[in-house]
């Protein structure tokens, strides 16, 4: 963990967020010290923490988490509790690309990005839910994705990691809504985070015959790192804000570009199911 022992009393409320030493994570535990909270920030390697830990050595202890290991889950948030009591805010933000055909994955790389954004999000969630539900309040932020709407051809494995958790927290919201806590899905666009920078995109083993679908994938990605229209800062901004709202959204879409291709979306699928609407009604037993 961390050779820092944290105060009993926490400054505000407390926050535990996954992959905070960069774009979104970090962004998020920026706004919530600027808005005099504590957070505990979590990462792979906790020491890229250590600049934003200096510039807040009371309200900032960086621990040690990989989300896929569950004793390093089960650590952490009993750590965070022991420490402070409470834990206010979960994020549920660490996570990576990976671009490739459906037919182009392998078990392992589709496994391996299931777990860390599914099954470790999912396991964080049901170890602080025991406390929130406690202590009557608390909020699990889930970052998600406009991907995790809809889908394109080269994010398949992406985007199917996004809809199970946001399925999953679909269901969560309106289960521990009796309990004062919660649940925000976070569905970005583009935005100037680390997300498609060098090394940070897996790349399925490319067939040939895909390249002219997925292929366009594979390069604009990559060439849109320090493009991308949104700021990570005003996305962090807009979160707090829907967190503090008397009625926060279950599904808050983040930038022009999402909010328009999931609008578009939308539509495109409440025109489907028109169309189709006499034949999926005229299924049921003739009475």
């Amino acid at each position: 963990m961390t050779s820092t022992t944290p105060e009993k009393n926490a400054a505000g409320r407390v926050w535990l967020i996954t992959g905070a030493n960069s774009g979104f994570g970090q962004a998020i535990a920026e706004a919530a010290l600027a808005a005099g909270d504590t957070v505990v920030a979590a990462a792979r390697r906790p020491e890229t923490l250590d600049t934003l830990a200096a510039a807040h050595p009371d309200r900032v202890v960086p621990v040690r988490l990989d989300v896929t290991d569950a004793a390093g889950i089960a650590s952490v948030v009993a750590d965070t509790l022991l420490w402070y009591g409470r834990i206010d805010v979960l994020v549920n933000n660490a996570g990576r690309g990976l671009i490739g055909a459906v037919e182009e994955y392998t078990d392992r790389e589709l496994r391996d990005l299931m777990e860390l954004h599914f099954f470790g999000p999912a396991a964080l969630t049901r170890a602080v839910l025991p406390h929130m539900r406690a202590q009557g309040s608390g909020a699990v932020v889930q970052m998600s994705s406009m991907g995790g709407r809809f889908s394109f051809p080269g994010v398949g494995a992406y985007s199917a990691t996004k809809f199970a958790l946001e399925g999953l927290s679909e269901a969560l919201a309106q289960e521990v809504a009796q309990f004062g806590v919660k649940v925000l899905i976070v569905e970005p666009g583009s935005f100037r985070t680390s997300f498609a920078g060098p090394g940070a995109l897996a790349q399925a083993a490319a067939i040939p015959a895909y390249d002219s679908v997925v292929g366009p994938v594979r390069a604009a990605l990559p060439e849109s790192d320090g493009k991308q229209p949104g700021d990570p800062a005003r996305a962090a901004a807009a979160i707090l804000s829907a967190l503090d709202a008397e009625r926060t959204p279950l599904r808050l879409a983040l930038g022009n570009d999402a909010v328009d291709a999931v609008l578009g979306n939308l539509q495109a699928a409440e025109k489907e199911l028109r169309g189709w609407e006499p034949v999926g009604r005229g299924t049921d037993f003739q009475a």
